[in-house]
């Protein structure tokens, strides 16, 4: 049916061509032109097999009613014999260079839009950097990249199969798609209807895709069962490496724990076992006797407060706080927070600054005060006696940031964004002062489970401002 409707089109387009020019006179050679215009078209949207007839029509055509004598076939004159024949041939040439550019377009689109699957397909499969993920999501995948109407894939590892799209009548049995699996290359239907596509890493399979209601090029099919390889691979590669990266990060974490705790431990314990061994062997006088139960006291106290230190970190990197969040005056929890620590505050001067209308903040009233309570005991630890800490809070957008300052050394410009790692200690000062360099991880924890966020500026022989933001009621 087809094929009558464009011979009749072609027909019909001639005549009327040939209607038109004994209308109007036209000479010869712009009859023998708009033929020619007329063959090309033909040739560029339906092919040779209507240009090339229609080339020899236009030549019967010109030759009768536009060659004298006019209305027969004959050709008195043989001019016009070199002009019918270099008419036809030219006809045929342009339709031969038609239908090829044609033809290159054709397979031009046709690569296009097989690239634009190949490219859908890898940035869907790109975007999961689990094994298992991936596996998951490849048949969905092949669906909606390729238009496919069901996409199977069978993974020879642990023989589990993936299904998308539509219902999948009479689909390949196991056994069958474990010998699709090993087929040397991706194979189609004569119809189109079904195509397998192998999975190999190297020459060793890993398991089969099978499209139906696709219409791919061979070489298109090879290369997504390349790209579902390689993204396995990737995947592989990306887990593997992800484990080993936080295999070395857990060790150099328990490493430097053990360093961390073991050396704090020694010392309150050294003080604790010299004080008892003391006053189990010798007869002191009261007053003796009292001091060293003073130090057996702060140092029992320091060992307490290094165990709670740790439980804290390892429950707030778990996740296992459970936070109960209210509506909390910034003023009371500052007030809290230094009645608590009165005793490492005594020989500082602490100034607090917090303007009337400060909003309440919705925050946990305990681990708030913890927060605090470390960055008090930081600002007195790290700053000389008698020099004064400040305490100031302000309301900034949704939020209220608060402020603590001292006077200290500062902290280097390049040990800024380290303080708040876990363990991690300034160099200059870890030998002076006594801790385990988790009070910073926690408050940071404790800011980013209120959704806020911790920050420090620090200048070196001028002090530090640690600051943090916590959402307003």
């Amino acid at each position: 049916m087809l094929v009558l409707f464009h011979g009749l089109t072609a027909a019909a387009l001639l005549a009327g061509i040939v209607f038109l020019s004994q209308a109007f006179h036209a000479n010869q050679t712009t009859v023998a032109l708009v033929m020619l215009l007329l063959v090309h078209f033909i040739a560029s949207r339906w092919g040779l097999r209507y240009s090339i007839p229609t080339a020899v029509a236009a030549m019967c055509c010109l030759n009768y009613f536009f060659i004298p004598p006019i209305h027969t076939f004959s050709v008195s004159d043989p001019k016009n014999d070199l002009a019918l024949t270099v008419f036809l041939v030219a006809s045929v040439i342009s339709s031969r260079v038609a239908h090829r550019i044609r033809s290159e377009t054709h397979h031009a689109r046709a690569r296009q839009r097989e690239l634009a699957v190949l490219f859908r397909l890898s940035r869907a499969l790109m975007q999961a950097d689990e094994i298992a993920q991936l596996t998951n999501s490849i048949a969905e995948s092949m669906v909606a990249a390729a238009g496919a109407t069901a996409a199977l894939f069978y993974l020879l590892d642990g023989d589990r199969t993936y299904r998308a799209g539509a219902d999948w009548p009479n689909a390949p049995t196991q056994a069958e798609l474990q010998e699709y699996s090993h087929l040397p290359e991706a194979t189609t239907e004569p119809d189109g209807g079904q195509a397998v596509v192998p999975v190999r890493t190297g020459v060793r399979p890993r398991g089969v895709i099978v499209l139906r209601g696709v219409q791919l090029s061979q070489q298109t099919l090879e290369a997504m069962g390349s790209l579902v390889s390689m993204c396995m691979e990737r995947a592989r590669a990306v887990e593997d490496m992800t484990k080993a990266e936080a295999g070395k990060e857990s060790e150099r974490l328990r490493s430097m724990m053990l360093d961390s705790i073991t050396h704090e431990l020694r010392t309150p314990l050294t003080s604790i076992k010299a004080s008892v061994s003391t006053l189990l062997t010798s007869s002191l006088p009261p007053d003796q006797t009292h001091e060293m139960l003073t130090v057996i006291d702060e140092e029992s106290d320091r060992l307490n407060r290094l165990v709670a230190e740790a439980v804290e970190m390892a429950q707030l990197d778990t996740q296992e706080v459970k936070m109960d969040f209210a509506p909390q005056c910034v003023a009371a929890l500052v007030e809290e927070a230094l009645a608590a620590n009165a005793a490492t505050l005594a020989t500082h001067e602490v100034t607090v600054r917090i303007p009337e209308g400060t909003p309440q903040v919705n925050a946990d009233r305990v681990w708030v005060e913890k927060l605090l309570g470390n960055l008090l005991d930081n600002a007195a630890k790290y700053s000389a006696s008698g020099t004064p800490i400040f305490v100031v809070a302000e309301r900034r957008g949704d939020k209220v940031s608060i402020s603590v300052a001292d006077r200290g050394a500062g902290i280097e410009p390049m040990e800024q964004s380290l303080i708040f790692d876990k363990f991690y200690r300034s160099r200059n000062r870890a030998a002076n002062t006594y801790g385990t360099g988790m009070g910073l991880a926690i408050c940071r924890a404790i800011v980013e489970a209120h959704g806020g966020n911790l920050s420090v500026t620090s200048q070196i022989g001028q002090g530090s401002v640690f600051t943090f933001t916590l959402p307003n009621v």
